[in-house]
């Protein structure tokens, strides 16, 4: 159970307080506590990559693994999400929207895993790197000049993340009406 990709993954989740923290000193308005926020969120977010390669190349994947992986990435991104919303960077509808569907795809994951493993798709992580890239947007101090780009970053993530969404249903009715 003890190795680097869990390790990784325990950083992650030990990095959502740290990230809070700053963001709520940056009360999102003063420029060096955001770019420290922004910088945390970019290494926890960066983990989830190394982990997951690291616990595939060198066969070190766990139960723990498996368990607390998903737990640390909904943590970090749902903590974010509800952070840019309380500061009224982004709006409330797209949090609600982006956390139900990632509770509702692990929660339907759950659901038909005693049929079969519905694995991450290259449109999942497509969604995860969106989200991320549009979370560290609206969290970097960028000038009012290119601050036109958010929205447009955020609605991909938006489509991108129903789109997936869609597909995991999908994959997940597939896979229950084959079971015997």
């Amino acid at each position: 159970m003890v190795n680097a990709a869990n390790g990784l993954t325990a950083l992650r989740l030990a990095l959502v307080p740290v990230f809070v923290g700053l963001v709520i000193s940056s009360e999102m308005v003063h420029s060096g506590w955001r770019v420290a926020a922004c910088l945390t969120f970019v290494v926890a977010a960066a983990t989830d990559l190394v982990d997951g390669w690291i616990a595939r190349r060198w066969a070190l994947v766990t139960s723990f693994g498996k368990v607390a992986d998903p737990i640390a990435d909904k943590a970090l991104t749902g903590t974010a999400l509800v952070l840019l919303s309380w500061y009224d960077r982004i709006p409330w509808w797209i949090t609600v929207l982006i956390l139900v569907r990632e509770f509702g795809i692990t929660l339907m994951r759950f659901w038909v895993i005693r049929y079969g493993v519905i694995a991450a798709s290259r449109g999942g992580k497509a969604k995860t790197a969106v989200q991320t890239l549009a979370i560290v947007w609206y969290l970097w101090p960028v000038p009012e000049s290119v601050a036109w780009v958010g929205p447009w970053i955020l609605g991909v993530a938006v489509v991108v993340t129903v789109l997936t969404g869609l597909d995991y249903v999908v994959r997940a009715l597939r896979l229950r009406r084959a079971a015997p």
